[in-house]
Parts: structure tokens; sequence; C-alpha cells
């Protein structure tokens, strides 16, 4: 009652709106991709101990080595969650250039990209990915007992999502993939070394915070932070630990926190004291390596920041002058002069990298970037772009290609770098630095994986580090000579560069990543540095030093130090994974696999459309309510749904089939609905109820269109469709009622243009964003009527950094049945203000900005990312007896970002306050919103 009385006032409405979707960083996470390859890749198959190994022709070789591999180490994989046998399909893709390797349900499969990064661990790409990934298969396979009717698939992948944290997945796989095998990033001190630098510098930090990361600060990550809990479970609670969990999950899925209180089960402790203790450990043993561990300080030549922020590869311009590549959770990465009292000036954005790179000789400056195809997002290049520094230029230097880690000669004139084709045949190629064009190709008929290549100062020898599953060996070629300096290391050696007559690399011998030199005659190795948590990315500066990156609790500074040779030292190096090591007792899983040739069938895209793998419940509202059967083939390229709905208002079914073929150029799509409808009418000064019945056809083309270059993004879309409505069973309905509808007709046409944001962008700093949409009958002299719709939208940045002012004017022009359409974006609270004249156009204006990022972990009850404010004004028909002083709407509105319960959507809630104006004699509305995300 109190309630009502203190709104009665207020009008309040609640927005709703349910966004799924997964995302991640390549490498470091897992991208569930929804993308085409082009209609021309030819696929091939081969069965092989339960897997299907789908997979371009081009990589016949890798096809057949993962034939053999996948079912001789499954067992192994698997054992811990006593899973022996699975059945799943593989796809290996070849046609992009990221790193990544993900398996899923709905449909059940996994998905290997062939293309390795320019670092990762120190064995086989597709062994790395394997291990790593079968590990995902078992878990799965453990909590569906490999039921896979009648078609859950959905239903469990979204509960996994919801009821087990994905910290535990990831760690679990990683735990696995280090125990089983010689290496695995559980060995790898950098990849631990931001959560190292945290505790050791005396931040320990919550639960929440290091499972959901921060806005503000670097945060372990949930891959680390899972590794090491599950290390730890591993070593207190024994082999089967995983296992006992998921069991218990699987037998009692329906409880709040499901995986907490089966951790608590068997550990006496829930997740977040779990968590804590494990923190505890950590700190002591990370204390003792520290104690034994001789390092040095350095000073920072970089500006002191409060934020996560990396300043990557510095070199030395002058004496004065330092260029880096920097980004942090307010910029996105650009390159920066730093000047010698440690200001800054900014040259210009770049786009995606599949790791922080570039070179810089005589005023030349190459690095590369990832470029989409336009249509087939499967497919991506990496290219290399140039800018010159005298005459500000920039030069596009390969198009379409797959080159990686470009390094100049010392006089500018060529560059080495590796590229990698579509048969994952690994070359090193020498390019003129001008034009781009290819001069020389290095032979490497082991094949081995190049990485990261660079000249010496005569531009006459070149050092490179090769993978293969034995280890990372550096090499170095010296004239049509090719020495190996360090063979089959287990250490992560990484960027090799000639610093006087020594080659300086990147490496942890001492449990800590360094950089180190090896004089090329003696191969004796020397530290150069003696970093704290870490010493990456040297260049040669002047009088004997070298310029690098020094980790630190913020990220990559940037320091200077003088050449001096130094003790290796002692690996002080906490392995966590010691325990699951010897519980496994496996040695490396990859020494015995068996050489079989398999037969290769070819695999016809048209005779696989369809892969059913769910029926789900689907909610439109509290009215309707069914079921609903999806297919989602294997290549992306075909989507099927078909259900029944029920509408409990009107006692009756309605029945759906959706179909969406993408592998074309243009996506096609037909949705059909029979379904029922019902109308309220006047007839002898009287409210008549209608009922009747009708087919729906509408069929549409869509030509999605998108491109990158630096730091821009654009995209095109063009869109048409049209529906022929069939009606019939009518009862009680009047005398001239239409019983057919044909083929209105739908065009729309969109253009948008944004640069790169960051995590705490609310929208672009700069985008703009036109639309225009056109509606109309020319098949049907029954409904006359068209409407032509314009809008845009202006992004531009706001008084402060990720602040974002909007600009968007909006036309249209409505006759006939359409008259009173809208398809134009309206004031906010439009819905709920009587209208005194059709709506022709809108002005709209926003102002939003965050304002706190307090990482607060409220209990279990929430984990508080950040704050956001806006202001608004909008404007209805301006110009229709409207003017600049008379705004319709305006108002302000207040969002946050909230983890529920420890769970892993990422929850918006926001409140808006909408003031009226007073000639339409309206009370102020309050809206609410809820959005999540995963």
């Amino acid at each position: 009652m109190n309630l009502l009385i203190l709104n009665k006032k207020l009008i309040i409405r609640y927005l709703t709106l349910i966004i799924l979707s997964i995302t991640s960083l390549p490498v470091s996470g897992q991208i569930f991709s929804s993308a085409q390859n082009p209609l021309s890749v030819k696929w091939n198959y081969i069965y092989s101990g339960g897997f299907k190994i789908i997979y371009p022709q081009e990589l016949e070789k890798e096809a057949q080595r993962m034939a053999s591999t996948l079912p001789s180490i499954y067992p192994r994989v698997g054992l811990s969650l006593r899973q022996q046998k699975t059945a799943i399909p593989l796809l290996l893709q070849n046609r992009g250039t990221i790193a990544n390797g993900f398996v899923q349900l709905a449909p059940k499969k996994s998905e290997f990209y062939a293309t390795p990064p320019q670092f990762f661990d120190s064995q086989d790409w597709l062994n790395n990915l394997a291990i790593h990934e079968l590990r995902h298969v078992a878990q799965f396979d453990k909590l569906t007992a490999t039921q896979t009717h009648p078609f859950p698939e959905l239903v469990y992948f979204a509960y996994f999502g919801a009821g087990i944290p994905i910290w535990f997945f990831e760690g679990d796989a990683v735990v696995n993939e280090t125990a089983l095998t010689n290496s695995g990033r559980g060995r790898q001190p950098n990849w631990i070394m931001p959560y190292r630098a945290l505790i050791l510098e005396g931040r320990k930090i919550s639960y929440s915070k290091a499972y959901f990361g921060s806005n503000r600060d670097v945060t372990p990550g949930y891959y680390q932070t899972g590794y090491l809990m599950v290390s730890d479970m591993k070593e207190r609670y024994g082999q089967f630990i995983s296992d006992s969990i998921l069991s218990d999950i699987r037998k009692r899925p329906l409880r709040l926190y499901p995986f907490s209180q089966s951790l608590k089960k068997f550990t006496k402790q829930n997740t977040r004291s779990y968590f804590l203790s494990t923190q505890n450990k950590l700190a002591q043993e990370w204390k003792m390596q520290q104690e034994k561990s001789v390092t040095e300080s350095y000073e920072s030549l970089n500006k002191k920041t409060d934020l996560a922020t990396d300043y990557f590869l510095p070199v030395r311009l002058n004496k004065n002058q330092i260029l880096a590549l920097k980004e942090s959770k307010t910029d996105a990465r650009y390159f920066v002069i730093i000047n010698e009292d440690k200001t800054e000036q900014k040259l210009f954005g770049i786009g995606y990298q599949e790791q922080p790179w570039f070179s810089l000789k005589n005023n030349l400056l190459v690095w590369d970037e990832i470029r989409y195809d336009p249509r087939y997002k499967q497919r991506s290049y990496s290219i290399i772009c140039s800018y010159d520094l005298k005459t500000k230029k920039f030069k596009k230097l390969s198009s379409k290609s797959r080159l990686f880690s470009p390094s100049l000669s010392n006089d500018g004139k060529r560059i080495i770098a590796s590229k990698v084709e579509l048969n994952n045949q690994f070359n090193l190629v020498e390019l003129d630095a001008s034009s781009g064009q290819i001069l020389k190709t290095y032979p490497n008929p082991e094949n081995e994986i190049l990485q990261t290549p660079s000249f010496d100062q005569s531009g006459n020898r070149v050092a490179y580090i090769g993978v293969t599953e034995k280890g990372k060996s550096l090499w170095l070629i010296d004239g049509g000579k090719k020495i190996v300096m360090i063979s089959n290391s287990r250490q992560q050696l990484s960027r090799p560069v000639f610093i006087q007559d020594k080659i300086v690399f990147n490496a942890h011998f001492n449990g800590i990543n360094n950089i180190y030199q090896i004089d090329m005659i003696s191969k004796k190795i020397t530290a150069v540095s003696a970093a704290k948590y870490g010493a990456f990315n040297p260049t040669e500066s002047s009088d004997g030093k070298i310029i690098f990156n020094d980790y630190k609790i913020n990220g990559y500074e940037i320091a200077e130090t003088t050449v001096a040779e130094k003790p290796v030292g002692e690996n002080n190096f906490v392995d966590f994974s010691a325990a699951a090591e010897k519980q496994e007792n496996t040695g490396n899983v990859f020494d015995n696999i068996p050489d079989s040739a398999y037969q290769t069938r070819r695999y016809h895209q048209a005779l696989n459309l369809f892969s059913f793998h769910s029926i789900i419940p689907v909610i439109d509202n509290e009215y309707i309510f069914g079921l609903e059967l999806q297919s989602n083939n294997l290549l992306n390229t075909m989507n099927f749904y078909t259900g029944a709905k029920y509408h409990r208002d009107l006692k009756r079914f309605e029945y759906t089939a959706d179909i969406s073929y993408k592998a074309l150029y243009p996506v096609l799509s037909i949705l059909y609905r029979n379904r029922p409808k019902r109308t309220f009418y006047r007839a002898k000064n009287t409210i008549q109820q209608g009922d009747w019945r009708e087919h729906y056809i509408k069929l549409n083309a869509s030509l999605p269109l998108s491109f990158n270059a630096r730091n821009n993004n654009y995209s095109f879309t063009l869109n048409t469709a049209t529906s022929f409505t069939q009606r019939y069973m009518p009862e009680n309905m009047p005398a001239g009622f239409i019983q057919e509808l044909k083929f209105p007709m739908e065009y729309n046409f969109t253009f948008n243009h944004s640069v790169r944001t960051t995590e705490r962008d609310i929208t672009p700093r700069w985008a703009q964003v036109f639309r225009a949409t056109y509606n109309h009958q020319p098949f049907d002299q029954n409904l006359k009527g068209e409407i032509l719709a314009l809008e845009s939208f202006l992004y531009f940045p706001g008084f402060a950094k990720n602040h974002s002012f909007l600009a968007s004017f909006n036309y249209q022009k409505a006759t006939g049945v359409n008259q009173y359409a809208t398809e134009i974006a309206t004031v906010y609270g439009y819905n709920n203000i009587p209208a005194k004249n059709k709506l022709q156009n809108s002005l709209l204006f926003n102002y939003r900005f965050p304002f706190a990022f307090p990482d607060w972990e409220v209990g279990p009850f929430a984990y508080v990312r950040n704050f956001r404010a806006g202001l608004f004004c909008h404007y209805e028909n301006i110009g229709k007896g409207t003017t600049f002083n008379d705004p319709k709407t305006y108002g302000v509105e207040l969002n946050t970002s909230v983890n529920i319960l420890r769970y892993q959507p990422v929850v918006d809630l926001g409140a808006r306050l909408v003031l009226v104006n007073q000639i339409y004699n309206q009370n102020p509305i309050l809206e609410f919103s809820f959005n999540y995300s995963f």
C-alpha cells in the first residue's frame, strides 16, 4: 500500500534485455566462433577412435597426425576423470591467423585453429591444443554422461556456464596439460607473473576480483586462478578430486552454488575460502622463492600510473626520446613517444595484433596487423604496415598475407618475417621494405614452427626461434649455414636480437623471465637482467646499454641497464603442478604416438547441413511458451529451428520454423509461422472479439560486410525482405476482413565506422552510424502506404577519457497503412507519453561517462565492477512546432556492472529518470533496465 502511494505519480517501466554471448581474448581464452569459411574451401574427413576430424584439404598431413594422436592420448587425458572413450567431431581451421581452440556443446564439437601464435609453449602447436581441449571433452562427457538424447546439449551448456565457474574448467585443463607433458603453461613464469607481482607487493585480492577481473587493476585471470587452485586440490586431495566434484554436481545439479557445495563436501571449504587459503599458500611459496633469488631494481623511464598500463617493446629514438607501443584500461593500443621528463606524445593507433610487435630502424617503423575478410570471418590475414617517421606517410606492404613478426635490417631496407602457409608450412621470408616484395625464402625442411626472427647489424645473419614437440631452439643463419645455439629446450625462448657480438633473448633459467645473452662462438649463456618479476623485449640503446620491459605491479614498464655479464643463477621456480605430474606418472604423453595412415573421405557441405542437438524451452512472455528443436551444422553455414508454442490467453498452439543459410556471400533466411491471432473491433456500438489463424512466411537476404584498417573498423549491411500472410479460419470477423497480405517489401542499408574501444569505453570515442530504411506495398492494392526512415548516430569524445557524447538526428516519412509506424530512434519514455502529432523526426543528445571502478565484493551477493552515469536531452519533431527550448524529454541515468551471487554472467543494472516537457502534462517516468552477458 505504501509503495503504491509513493509511486502513484510516477510511471515505473521495466526494460528487460537478455544478451547471450561468449567472448574472450585469443590464445589466453576460448572464442566460440559462429563465423564461416569461404565456400571455395574443400573439406575432407577422417574417422579415428571416436573422433571425426574434418579439415581443409591443405591440412591432410596435420589431419593424419591428429588422427593418430587424439585416440592415443585421450585415455591418459581422461584418466583422472574416469573417461576413456569419447565421440566428437573436430574441425581443423586454417584460414585464420589468430590462434584459438575450443570445445562446445550445441552442437558438440571442438575446433583447432592450426595457425600458431608467435609466442606460446615449448611444444608442437596442435599437440598443445589437443592436450588442453581434450580435457574439456572429458569434462563435458563426465557431466553429461555422454548422453545425446533427447537433445539436451544447449541446456547442459547453459548450466555449465551458470553453475560451474569457468576457472575450474580452464584450471583443470591447464593442470592436465602441464602434468601430462614436459611443457604446459603451469611451467611458464611469465604466465603467472602478474599474480606473483600482486602477492609479493602485498596486494592480495578478493576471490571475485581474481575470477571476474577489474576495469582498473591487473588481475591474474581465471585461467591462472583456476590452475593454482586446482593444482592445490590435486596436491591435498589426490588425483581424482576433479572427478569427485564433477560426479557430485552431476548427481545433484539443482542447487544454489552447486560447485561450491560440492567443493565443500570434499574439502570442507567453499569456493571463496578455498581461494583465500590458496592465496595464502602462494604468498608463502613466492616469498621463499624471492628470498632465494638475486634480483635488481630498475628505474622506470615512463610516468607512474595507477591503472593497468603496458609500454611494450621500448626503443630509443635518441638520447631524449623513447618509442613504445602503449595500451591500458583506458586506451586501445597506440604508438607513443616518451620524453626525458616522462611526458608523452601520442602518434597513432593500430589494429589488433596476434601479439604486441614492431620494429624500428633508420626512421622506418614496421608492424603486423590482423585484417579480416569482409564477409567470411573465419578467414583473416596478417599483413605488414609501415610508417616513415620523417615523411609521416603510412604504407601497407602486404595484402592478404600470412606474415608475422616483421623485423627490419639496420639500414631499414629489408624485412625478415615468419610466413605460415595454408598447409602449415613455415618459412622465413625476406621482403623489400619499400615495396613489400618477397626477395628470398629461407628453406625449413624440418618444418619447425618459426618465431620472431631478426637481422644482425650487417644484415647478413638472422636469429630466430624454432619450435617442435621436443622443445624450443635458438637458431643462427650465417650465410648459407644454419647453426643451433640452444637446442630443444623447455625454456620459454623468445625474441632473439643481436647486440654487440652476442645474441640477446628472453628465457627463464632462474625461474623468472629475464634477459640473457649467448656468445655465438662459445655458446656460453650469461644473464643480462635480474628483474624481480620479469624482464622482456631488449633493444640496444647506446653506450653499451639496453632498453627493455621491466614488469611491475601495473604492467610492462620501461627500464634501461648497462650490459654486463651476470651468472644465470639457480632455477627457483615454484612448480605448483609437481604433485599432479607425479600422480599421472606419464612423462610426455606425446612420446609414443603411432604413425598410422587413415582413409580420407570427402566432406560434402551440401550433405551436412543439419546437426540437431537440442530441444529447449522457449518463453516469449507470460502468455506464450513452448519447446524448440535446434540444429546448427558443424561448419556454421546453416541454422534450423522448429517448435511449438502455446498461447495461454488464446488457448491455441503456434507452430514455427526458421532456416538461415550462411555459406553464400548473402545470408539467406526463411521464417514460417502458423499462429493464432485475436483482435478487438467496434461494431453495432459494442466491442467485438475476432479470431483467426494465419500462415506467415518471411524471406530475407542480407549482405553483411566489414573490414578493418589500423584502429578503424568499418561495416556495411544491405538487407531486403518480403513476406506473405494468408489468414484462415476467421471467427466473428467483420465484413471486409483482409485474408491475404501480399509481399510487402523492406529495404535497409547501414554503414558503421568506429575506432577501437577499450574495456572502459561505454561507446566508441569516434563513431558514425547511418541507416536508411524503406518499406512499401507494391503488390497489394488493398494496403497502400510506405515509410522512409533515415537515421544517424554520431559519437564524439567527451570532456575526459572514456566519456562519450552522442548526437543523433532521425527522420521518417510515413503514409497509408504505415502512417503510424515507428522506424526511427525515439525519445526516452516515448511509449508512455501520449502523442500530440505523428512522429516525423527526433533529435537526441546523450552524454555518458564512467565515474567509479570500486571492485567491491559485497559478501556472496555481488561484485561491483563499475558505475556509469549519463545525461540526455531529446527532441521530437524539431522544426515542426518544436524548438531547441522545448525538449520532449530530458533527465539522468545511472548504471552499474555487477556479478551477482558469484556467477559468471555480467549483469548490467540501470535506472533512468525521464522528465517530460510540461506541455504533455506527464508525470516523471522511472525506467529500470536489467541486461546480462557472459
